[in-house]
């Protein structure tokens, strides 16, 4: 996907807003940006460029939250939740279109990942629907009850890992990143804390491989349905009986957040 420097900088506000915004939530920022041009190709919307003076919501505020369309501000109508809702569910009421995501986890698909791996991918950034600074360490919260802990903390790590090159594997440092923000870019010293975390970690590879198969999904002409994890769901995502949000869980509270953000209280 090809990034309108200009465009996505005046999202950000004034060039003295900029200056003050630290690396690490300018880079989220860029990839919230595409997450959210991608989605809005998918529903032939134009994205809406706001100054941060004429804003009335936060930019870290979740997807859901506010309005994603061109024009006049208005909110996507929401259907109604089951009474039990499953990830699928929130895949198809919620979530929808999901297509970054879906890219992610098909590109994982087709290059022969294990099905975790391919799970993870799925998951890594739909908690940008709840709320969007630190989305690896809130994507992880959102999930942890229901997947195993490899996926988890894969989830929770690949964040930081964006910043940071594995020949290994393929991994280059971004060079958007470099366009958009400079050659001095660095990132915070939280995340230079967990990457060296995660570097020695024995899951270190399964956070590593959804930034593989994170910033190369950009792709608007893609054509991607959830129809292919479907199975892979089954047998990885412990789907609680009653319904998520239902469940008590520690987590609950954030899939009832998701499934009704039009509650005030």
């Amino acid at each position: 996907m090809q990034v309108d420097r200009r465009a996505f900088l005046a999202t950000l506000g004034a060039a003295t807003a900029i200056e003050t915004t630290p690396s690490e939530s300018l880079a989220d920022a860029l990839e919230h940006y595409l997450s959210d041009q991608l989605d809005q190709t998918a529903n032939a919307q134009s994205a809406q460029q706001v100054p941060t003076s004429e804003r009335t919501v936060r930019r870290g505020v979740g997807s859901l939250f506010v309005s994603q369309g061109g024009g006049a501000p208005s909110l996507k109508e929401l259907a109604p939740m089951p009474p039990k809702p499953t990830l699928l569910d929130f895949f198809r009421l919620r979530f929808a279109p999901a297509n970054h995501v879906l890219q992610s986890a098909t590109r994982a698909l087709k290059t022969g990942m294990s099905e975790e791996t391919i799970l993870a991918c799925l998951l890594h950034d739909v908690v940008l629907n709840l709320i969007k600074p630190d989305h690896g360490w809130w994507g992880a919260q959102l999930v942890e009850p229901y997947v195993s802990g490899k996926v988890s903390w894969a989830i929770r790590y690949h964040q930081a890992l964006r910043f940071y090159p594995d020949p290994s594997v393929g991994y280059e440092y971004p060079e958007l990143y470099h366009r958009i923000f400079g050659r001095d870019y660095a990132p915070p010293p939280h995340v230079e804390a967990a990457y060296k975390y995660a570097r020695n970690h024995k899951w270190y590879m399964e956070a590593r491989l959804i930034t593989v198969n994170d910033l190369y999904s950009f792709d608007p002409s893609a054509k991607v349905s959830i129809e292919p994890f479907i199975d892979i769901i089954g047998r990885h995502f412990k789907q609680p009986k009653e319904g998520l949000g239902n469940d008590n869980s520690p987590a609950a509270h954030m899939w009832r957040t998701i499934a009704n953000p039009d509650q005030p209280l």
